[in-house]
């Protein structure tokens, strides 16, 4: 092999050659977009930026080989490049560093724009005269200013669509956090742990590099220094904290998995005790099999997660860093497969039997355990200056956000486009305020569009999910709306609107494709693929290769590039059927919780278009169905939760070895209506309850689902009544301020039959889930009638905080401030694990003033944990009552 130039970026000679062979593998894989990607190697290029592309190019994506072109990573090279040079620490940043932590255009599967220039130019000269540490915090300060959290669908929102939206989830927080970083040169890296084990629910932060040492920060959520968050308490609890890189990466970091083309390593030794668990995993012989996966599975979401999946080597062992909570390990080969209960008081060493192919009968019961609560190392407090100074950045941070949110069109400017565009008000002003930024592109759209096609623009816009409403813009919705209404056909309105108008499929990005379909097929294709659907997918089976390089990103290639590039995962294939038979107007979806492609029949029934393989079976038939009834538990408790489905319930079906979750919509609680329609099979059947440690009581029951057969199963929660503990009293004579300006002693704020009081920071994450959770609950918490007390510091009532303006918040709400004579929390929680685990702090508080539930901080389900107490000790005083 030719010598290839030793000294760019410090690469030896094997690892260019690495990065030459992958390189010359993905130019193959993406030959039919040759020239669009590859032809900027053809410019005049200096070393580093030719290697610099190599290195993208290499470890790309296959999306991102079918979605983008070669200029726009050239530009990102130039800039990127010219930014090491332009920043006091850009060549104090190691070259390993910089390629693995800076170079990269994206962070997590976000759309990929030309945005680091522009992020660039925000933060330079607000950084570049201060140390790598204070631009840390400095960038945190402007992404705060830039965007808050807000809960959202699990499509990710690119920086620039984050920062006109102002508000995101944790990981789109945290994508523009490390964008904005990495656009002043400093390393980089979104973590992430996929699923808590204490709490149903997932959290990601940023890490960043500044002279030899990684730290993490909250992203948009700063504090006054580095290495702390809200989420420290929580992250001590982690079974994992991981991150991706696009490369073969040799560390120094502990590596989870060295994929061929991306490389995961393990990040949970920043923040928790850890150990190393090995699976060894052996035939009915006693024989060690080699490549089998094991399955390291935690409870979460009632459903038994994969953390990681992992291939054994050639011991027939796959060794796992994880924390000191209770996993389900499960191995499989071939469909065959075993599985154990691995409590963590049991040793870090099990032993899996690959013994089984169908599943066991009846049920069985487990209580999972996730890592105990810990202390952390103290920190010294700051002192006066400092937090006098974070607060007032905190404050101008969320006036500078709550400014440029003035500037979004009002509900009295939404009107006046309707009137314009003679389309209904009320429907206008809901699609433009969800639009937010987006709001004058959607308004545009709307006016040109009303007069030719009437209604049909609203319609278009009323069947996106509300995050499309954020970045869909005109090019887009005009393809859609005049490409579909040419194709109309016959079909009912309903069906049209939602499968043949709809561009939205999954969740990957909305591009115009309607028109391009429609051209780019012959007329007797069309009339074929109209007369019989089915060829559309025999066509895809015919030409594409099935690729999968990155598991995040299935699913996310647009139906465009995945049909010029013809490479992509089967979901990205099956979305691309979806918008092929939608372009043509046959009305074609993702079946709801199987995601499987279908197409409506001409009997008016959804067919599934089968994918075999490397050939579809011309003849072949759908899989045959059955109906699964499940029925309430005749003996269960009245404090027996109500069944909601992904909360504490899952359906699973086993395929070749492993249980595939059924998705169903979250929360779904009329389980008991009607049977639910799915594929024959062997099904496990999840119920489980947290308690207030974290810990759950399980339940696995397994059934068996016969084709044209109705299978009853009653859903059994496990027995969870405790008795309510006496926490201590809360300080009633404690003075509080309400929003009339009046105060009043917290003894008289506490209702007849008790309350629930809970001291929040409205700006912050924890205290925002657990006001989604109160509006949730509305109605129950309003029919239980005693108060729930919420108790705002003076410093949070700022900002875009207005409590009396919450509609979905229980009638039952009081907003009270605290004064400096009241000071706040009651004493129990002044105990040091409540402190560090910050707000919110909340309490159920009984008639006699005693506390009987106390939580603190980031926990999901605080609030049917807190209604449930809260039921529990009115009851209880009830009866109390009637016995006296």
């Amino acid at each position: 092999m030719t010598k290839l130039h030793p000294t760019v970026f410090s690469m030896d000679q094997e690892t260019m050659e690495r990065i030459e062979r992958k390189f010359q593998a993905k130019a193959e894989l993406a030959k039919n977009r040759a020239r669009e990607l590859f032809g900027v190697l053809d410019n005049a290029l200096t070393a580093e930026e030719s290697w610099a592309l190599k290195l993208l190019f290499a470890y790309m994506p296959v999306n991102d080989l079918a979605d983008y072109d070669g200029e726009l990573f050239l530009r990102h090279v130039r800039r990127t490049l010219a930014i090491r040079d332009q920043m006091p620490w850009g060549h104090r940043v190691p070259d390993h560093l910089f390629l693995h932590f800076v170079l990269p255009y994206r962070v997590n599967t976000e759309n990929i724009e030309d945005s680091r220039g522009m992020l660039h130019a925000e933060l330079a000269e607000r950084t570049k005269h201060l140390s790598m540490a204070d631009a840390i915090l400095e960038t945190n300060y402007w992404c705060h200013e830039k965007a808050t959290y807000i809960g959202s669908d699990l499509r990710t929102l690119s920086p620039l669509a984050m920062i006109r939206n102002a508000r995101g989830r944790c990981g789109e927080e945290s994508t523009l956090a490390v964008a904005a970083l990495r656009s002043i040169g400093i390393p980089a890296r979104q973590v992430y742990t996929p699923r808590w084990a204490h709490c149903d629910d997932n959290h990601a932060w940023v890490e960043a590099w500044a002279d030899g040492h990684w730290h993490y920060i909250g992203a948009c959520e700063p504090e006054a220094r580095l290495d702390q968050g809200w989420f420290t308490p929580p992250a001590r609890r982690a079974m994992l904290v991981n991150t991706r890189i696009f490369a073969n990466y040799p560390g120094p970091e502990a590596i989870t998995l060295a994929d061929d083309w991306y490389t995961e390593i393990n990040l949970l030794s920043n923040y928790a005790r850890t150990r190393t668990i090995t699976a060894a995993v052996k035939d009915e012989q006693g024989m060690s099999i080699q490549r089998a996966e094991v399955y390291f599975e935690v409870y979460n979401y009632a459903e038994l997660y994969p953390l990681a999946a992992l291939p054994t080597n050639e011991q027939g062992e796959a060794s796992f860093t994880t924390g000191f909570g209770d996993l389900v390990v499960r191995a499989v080969k071939a469909g065959n497969w075993g599985e154990a209960f691995m409590p963590s008081a049991h040793g870090d060493r099990i032993e899996l039997v690959l013994d089984q192919t169908g599943q066991r009968g009846g049920a069985i019961e487990l209580d999972i355990v996730p890592p105990p609560e810990t202390e952390g190392d103290p920190q010294p407090p700051l002192d006066e200056v400092q937090l006098t100074r974070h607060q007032y950045r905190l404050e101008e941070g969320t006036k500078l956000r709550t400014a440029y949110e003035g500037t979004f069109p009002s509900d009295a400017d939404a009107a006046r486009v309707a009137e314009a565009a003679g389309l209904p008000t009320d429907r206008v002003v809901e699609v433009l305020r969800k639009a937010r930024g987006n709001s004058r592109e959607l308004a545009a759209f709307l006016q040109e569009s009303a007069a030719s096609h009437g209604n049909w623009a609203l319609h278009l816009l009323e069947s996106l999910n509300e995050k499309d409403l954020i970045d869909t813009f005109r090019e887009t919705l005009q393809d859609h709306l005049t490409g579909s209404l040419a194709v109309r056909g016959e079909l009912p309105d309903g069906i049209f609107e939602q499968y043949v108008l709809c561009p939205r499929v999954l969740y990957e990005m909305l591009v115009p494709y309607k028109r391009y379909f429609q051209e780019a097929f012959t007329s007797e294709q069309t009339e074929a693929f109209i007369a019989e659907p089915g060829k559309v997918a025999r066509m895809l089976e015919d030409g594409f290769v099935l690729w999968e390089d990155l598991p995040n990103l299935k699913g996310k290639g647009n139906p465009v590039g995945t049909y010029r590039l013809m490479r992509g995962d089967a979901m990205s294939r099956n979305i691309l059927f979806v918008a092929i038979c939608r372009s043509l107007g046959i009305a074609a979806r993702l079946h709801p919780s199987e995601q499987k492609p279908q197409y409506l029949a001409a009997d008016g029934g959804w067919t599934d278009a089968i994918f075999t393989g490397d050939r579809i079976g011309a003849h072949q038939e759908a899989p045959a169905c059955g109906k699964l009834v499940l029925l309430k538990d005749p003996e269960a408790e009245a404090s027996a939760p109500q069944a909601s489905y992904a909360e504490n319930f899952s359906l699973a079906r086993l395929e070749n070895g492993v249980y595939k979750t059924l998705l169903y919509p979250h929360g779904t609680s009329d389980v008991y209506d009607a049977p639910f329609e799915v594929e024959a099979g062997q099904y496990r059947i999840i119920t489980g309850v947290r308690m207030n440690d974290g810990s759950v009581r399980t339940r696995l029951a397994y059934v068996d689902v016969i084709a044209d057969e109705e299978t009853h199963a009653t859903l059994i929660f496990r027995t969870t009544a405790a008795e309510l503990p006496d926490l201590g009293a809360v300080p009633v004579e404690n003075a509080y301020w309400l929003p009339d300006g009046t105060s009043r002693c917290f003894g008289e704020l506490i209702g007849e039959q008790g309350a629930i009081a809970a001291w929040i920071e409205p700006e912050r994450e924890p205290s925002k889930h657990l006001l989604r959770e109160f509006g949730e609950l509305s109605d129950a918490y309003v029919q239980a009638g005693a108060p729930i007390i919420l108790v705002v510091e003076a410093s949070q009532r700022s900002g875009t905080f207005e409590p009396a303006n919450d509609p979905n918040l229980p009638s039952t709400v009081v907003f009270v401030q605290a004064t400096l004579e009241s000071g706040g929390l009651p004493a129990y929680l002044e105990r040091p694990a409540a402190s560090e685990a910050g707000c919110p702090h909340l309490v159920v508080i009984d008639r006699s003033h005693r506390i009987r539930y106390s939580v603190s901080g980031y926990r999901i389900g605080t609030g049917k944990e807190a209604l449930s107490a809260l039921t529990r000790v009115i009851q209880s005083e009830i009866e109390g009552g009637e016995r006296t």
